[in-house]
């Protein structure tokens, strides 16, 4: 749910929720002080409300029918009677004389208090003008048989009914401000907690990672705006994690790279000033001096051929270096490359065997030039370690769906196993002598590695001690016969 959809349901629910309880709290008020209070306002006024009015009928009716009964004391005391038990008073006048008053009702000024009141002449209900705030007047106008004229009022006491109405007005307005605090206040806390909390949470990642601690994941488990904000800033917490691991990484490899090419470096460098030692202190003569100066020049192309290497590696490895893509016939291009390795001086004894498919034209996306260093790479590679007097270089193509796979074997030494998941790493050597002899620049097989991935394949290798190794690159095939570059 959405951070807007929650404040509008907030919103509603901050103008429903005081409504209905306010509604419920005036029904639980009203029915504690007005239903349940004593006298009028009791429940035993609105059941005999009925009576009242039949009551009031009955006397209007008496004042047209039967008047001289209202000059009889002893009736009027009987009246009155019953209606003090619907705390309802009787007054009756003659000639503005009052003959008769109910003894609850107050005497003093009452006949000047009757007729200021407006009451009401049709009698139909017990409400009318009120007196003194207290009761509510009924006026039923009279003509005695011997020609006087007269009132009959029926005064009913509202008292206990206003005193009830008078508390409730009071606590009514003291609820409605209690159910809007209460109501508000509840939802505005659960509103804001549901979002400070989540703030909160990020503003505690946001400090562990200006100082410097990435490990706390942060996981909101929110699916609006915030929860949105949180994967965000999780995903920047965790890419930045990688980037420092990945830096250290560069930094280590780094200082790894320097050492290594410090150390491969020396060696030679070690070597050509022996020899030119040798030669300045005359010790080095004759056919010696011929050795040193072979030795020399061997020295020097070792320096200059792990120069090249590094010069190629480090443009890999920024980048820099393009790659010409373009489709090629990778069956007909290893035919080719084997033919070429069978007349290489550098392989005199060494048996080149192949084997490629026959049903056509395997097409692939690849840099003749790149691919030709790579199949290069790995087979000076195997030279260093071809051990057997019979020694064998084994070219095979496999076509697949959609990449087709060169395999490169020979019987070779072999590498170990804890060796081979490292033999594509920059400077790594099995053999730890570091011997150039045997062991080479340590960053052909890198090379492979970064150009065979540059041309969007794969490179792996399998290996048993003692009895040859196999390296393997793949290379995605076209899918259509045009060229890509």
């Amino acid at each position: 749910m959405s951070i807007k959809t929650r404040l509008l349901l907030s919103y509603i629910a901050m103008t429903v929720i005081p409504v209905i309880l306010f509604v419920l709290v005036a029904l639980g008020l009203y029915f504690a002080i007005i239903k349940n209070a004593d006298g009028i306002g009791s429940e035993a006024f609105w059941k005999t409300s009925n009576e009242r009015a039949e009551l009031a009928a009955g006397i209007k009716f008496m004042t047209r029918t039967e008047p001289d009964r209202f000059t009889d004391l002893k009736f009027l005391k009987s009246m009155d009677e019953q209606l003090k038990r619907l705390q309802v008073g009787l007054v009756v006048m003659k000639n503005q004389q009052i003959t008769f008053a109910s003894p609850f009702v107050d005497g003093k000024d009452l006949y000047l208090k009757l007729q200021e009141t407006q009451a009401d002449q049709s009698g139909h209900h017990w409400g009318g003008s009120k007196l003194d705030n207290r009761f509510s007047v009924q006026k039923f106008d009279i003509g005695f048989t011997d020609r006087s004229s007269g009132e009959v009022y029926l005064l009913t006491d509202m008292s206990p009914l206003l005193a009830g109405v008078r508390r409730l007005f009071p606590l009514l307005l003291l609820a409605l401000l209690v159910v809007i605090g209460l109501t508000n206040g509840i939802l505005t806390f659960l509103m804001s907690r549901n979002l400070i909390k989540p703030l909160y949470a990020l503003k505690q990642a946001a400090v562990q990672i200006k100082e410097g601690d990435l490990s706390h994941e942060v996981n909101l488990q929110r699916k609006d705006e915030i929860g949105e904000l949180g994967a965000a800033f999780e995903e920047m917490r965790f890419r930045l994690n990688e980037s420092i691991h990945l830096q250290l990484q560069y930094e280590e490899n780094r200082k790894e790279l320097i050492s290594s090419i410090s150390h491969d470096l020396k060696t030679p460098i070690t070597g050509i000033k022996a020899c030119v030692e040798g030669i300045q202190d005359g010790i080095a003569e004759g056919p010696k001096r011929e050795k040193y100066i072979d030795m020399i020049a061997k020295k020097t192309d070792d320096m200059d051929r792990l120069i090249d290497e590094l010069l190629l590696f480090s443009k890999l490895d920024l980048k820099r270096l393009p790659f010409h893509l373009e489709q090629v016939d990778l069956e007909a291009y290893m035919r080719d490359c084997a033919e070429e390795l069978r007349l290489d001086p550098r392989l005199e004894g060494v048996t080149i065997r192949s084997s490629f498919p026959a049903e056509g034209p395997v097409l692939v996306v690849a840099d003749r030039e790149k691919l030709r260093r790579v199949i290069m790479n790995i087979i000076d590679n195997s030279l260093k370690y071809l051990d057997k007097a019979s020694k064998e270089i084994r070219l095979e193509l496999f076509d697949g769906v959609s990449e087709a796979t060169v395999k490169i074997t020979d019987n070779g030494a072999g590498i170990a196993k804890e060796a081979l998941p490292y033999i594509f790493d920059r400077f790594y050597r099995a053999e730890p002598s570091r011997n150039t002899d045997t062991g080479g620049s340590g960053i052909g097989l890198a090379i492979v590695k970064q150009m065979v991935e540059g041309q969007g394949g794969k490179v792996r290798a399998d290996s048993q001690e003692g009895k040859g190794t196999s390296i393997y690159f793949t290379l995605p095939k076209t899918s259509h016969g045009g060229e890509h570059s």
